[in-house]
């Protein structure tokens, strides 16, 4: 008796962890839901000149960035570079719905003017939600972009 009691304890015990296993593999990364890109950036700017910043967010299929939690885009530029807005939101976007699409990718496209020469470097901190049909989760991402101020 006392064996078969044994038997039943472990049995349940891998039940339980097969179960949590599954539950785990079932789950999606959200990071794997987008891709942020701040291709087209301006790199190289003279001194008295305005660059621009780009951020764009591409959610892959079945996935989109809600429109309904909160998106914050914050940028400071340091001590050559002074961007023209340094807080963001969803309504800043350079993309907008098309008639008929439900959700659009975000486009962010921020001057900014290069107060001296040398090198700089432009922070962006962004946080915004990625959704599916499994998830809605906050995502944050931070870059250090450098400018040379020639």
């Amino acid at each position: 008796m006392l064996h078969l009691r044994r038997i039943t304890s472990l049995a349940a015990a891998l039940v339980a962890i097969a179960s949590t296993q599954v539950h785990a593999e079932g789950q999606v990364d959200p990071t794997t839901l987008y891709e942020v890109s701040t291709e087209g950036t301006s790199t190289k700017v003279k001194a008295g000149e305005q660059g621009v910043f780009v951020l764009s967010i591409k959610s892959k299929s079945g996935a989109h960035v809600s429109d309904e939690a909160p998106l914050k885009l914050e940028l400071k530029g340091g001590a050559q570079l002074a961007p023209a807005q340094e807080k963001l939101a969803l309504k800043d976007s350079v993309a907008k719905k098309a008639a008929g699409q439900q959700f659009v990718d975000p486009r962010f496209e921020v001057p900014f003017k290069a107060t001296a020469a040398g090198k700089g470097t432009l922070e962006a901190k962004l946080t915004f939600f990625i959704c599916s049909e499994q998830l809605c989760a906050r995502q944050q991402k931070t870059f250090s972009l450098p400018v040379e101020v020639l």
